[in-house]
């Protein structure tokens, strides 16, 4: 018999989208399986924590500022389904809102897949 608390995956969620207003890679680290699959439409497939820790840390290292918001979050059971405002800002930039929708399944409270929706178009009328 399994004497754990399940895992409550729509709080992990939350969790880990408020690390990124820290601007610090390491600090996402946690959140992701050694074996996560990250995909951002339009771009190549990231597979592993590593790999993945290391684009996030150049990416956060050109922000000023990070304000990662969820609007509506749906969780059913190993996938939480979430519509966020990517707030980002580059130096002596304002904070562009880039909508977006991303995709987790995790397992045993770690991320292992995260598939995130953003129209490039809108994003680039934002910087």
């Amino acid at each position: 018999m399994n004497n754990t608390a399940p895992v409550d995956n729509g709080a992990v969620i939350e969790e880990f989208i408020a690390q990124f207003t820290h601007r610090d890679a390491s600090k996402l680290a946690p959140y992701f399986d050694e074996d996560i699959v990250f995909e951002n439409y339009g771009d190549p497939v990231l597979k592993g924590r590593d790999r993945l820790v290391s684009m996030w840390a150049g990416v956060l290292s050109n922000m000023e500022r990070v304000e990662f918001t969820t609007v509506n979050q749906a969780v059913n059971d190993d996938v939480v389904i979430a519509e966020q405002i990517h707030g980002l800002a580059l130096p002596g930039r304002k904070l562009a809102p880039i909508k977006n929708m991303a995709v987790y399944r995790l397992r045993n409270g770690r991320i292992v897949e995260w598939r995130d929706y953003t129209n490039p178009e809108y994003a680039r009328t934002l910087t």
